[in-house]
């Protein structure tokens, strides 16, 4: 089970996973070429990325100042943990492009097929190097000490907090906006980019978490 679709519903486990370092949790977002947060989504520290990314995009929601809001970007930046089937079979039946570098395993596993394996997929180098807007949000993100290290039970309560910080940042953009020093919101929608980052799950133990990074 889980709460990929209907975001209010509280995760069974708790967005909690274990790895060496004990729980933890991770935070998987989408923002769009301006840096402005779009969609975040709660999960354990130990899953995969990739599952996460087709829920990310599905909830895609901008309003438009006439008709429905946009659900579908132009392009799609991400690193190589979400170079995969579903994700690239999602984008092309909704014309995204995809800007996603392909792991090196299925590079060599492609080019031993010979003629079988193959054309590789289309990457833009120069477009991948506006990736670096999702990890300057998490930067932002991560000054915040509740969103750095997780004190919540709840990931309903966690997620929350990490709205908060996103709806701050949507209004600075947005007062930015109407002052004439920044785009629209959603203005960079024809870019979006798709990333995560793990942090520690620490529950009633602050004098044994890390600070904020």
């Amino acid at each position: 089970m889980s709460n990929d679709h209907n975001r209010l519903t509280e995760r069974p486990d708790h967005g909690f996973g274990r790895s060496r370092g004990g729980l933890s949790t991770k935070t998987h977002a989408l923002v769009d070429g301006q840096c402005l947060p779009l969609v975040t989504l709660i999960g354990p520290g130990h899953a995969g990325d990739n599952p996460q990314a087709v829920p990310l995009l599905e909830g895609i929601r901008v309003p438009r100042p006439v008709g429905r809001p946009r659900t579908v970007p132009d392009e799609l930046r991400g690193d190589k943990a979400y170079s995969s089937r579903e994700v690239r079979t999602w984008c092309r039946k909704r014309r995204v492009k995809v800007t996603i570098p392909e792991p090196a395993d299925r590079v060599r596993n492609r080019k031993r097929k010979g003629s079988k394996g193959g054309r590789p997929p289309a990457f833009d180098e120069q477009s991948y190097k506006g990736r670096n807007v999702v990890e300057r949000r998490f930067y932002e993100f991560k000054q915040w000490r509740g969103v750095a290290t997780r004190y919540d039970k709840l990931s309903v309560v966690f997620r929350a907090g990490v709205m908060c910080k996103a709806h701050g940042h949507l209004a600075e953009a947005f007062i930015k906006h109407t002052l004439g020093d920044h785009p629209p919101c959603g203005d960079g929608l024809n870019v979006t980019v798709i990333s995560r980052w793990g942090g520690a799950g620490v529950i009633d133990q602050p004098e044994t978490s890390a600070r904020p990074l």
